[in-house]
């Protein structure tokens, strides 16, 4: 068994979209319409059969509660594994990303938290 797709909720899957490729550098993988959305996913750059993020639509009613209580409480939605986290929240600030939590030494890991524009927290770690 193996992970192959897993999901964020987005307000706004185009929106979605121009933020994790543009600014975060993921690459459209599928864009399939599906009635009112789409089934729109994003792989890691040089990973075009890697694991895919599905930026699911935030249309159920429990998901816009769940997002809120999430990001009321400073809890990610999910993380992404970075390089090295400063020069990944450098690079990011450098394009206007905001963060609500800057590179962060937890014992053997480096975190920190940035708000993806489409209702998450997103956390990036280093180990």
């Amino acid at each position: 068994m193996r992970i192959t797709v897993t999901s964020v909720f987005v307000d706004d899957q185009e929106k979605a979209l121009r933020f994790y490729t543009d600014v975060l550098g993921f690459v459209k993988k599928n864009d399939v319409p599906v009635g009112e959305y789409r089934w729109l996913t994003v792989v890691g750059p040089g990973e075009p059969d890697g694991v895919e993020l599905l930026l699911e639509p935030s249309a159920h009613p429990a998901v816009p509660p769940y997002k809120e209580a999430l990001v009321a409480d400073g809890i990610p939605a999910t993380s992404f594994g970075v390089d090295d986290v400063q020069a990944e929240y450098d690079r990011l600030t450098a394009l206007g990303v905001t963060f609500t939590q800057p590179p962060t030494p937890m014992g053997p890991v480096t975190t920190a938290v940035f708000d993806d524009t489409c209702g998450n927290l997103i956390q990036i770690a280093q180990v």
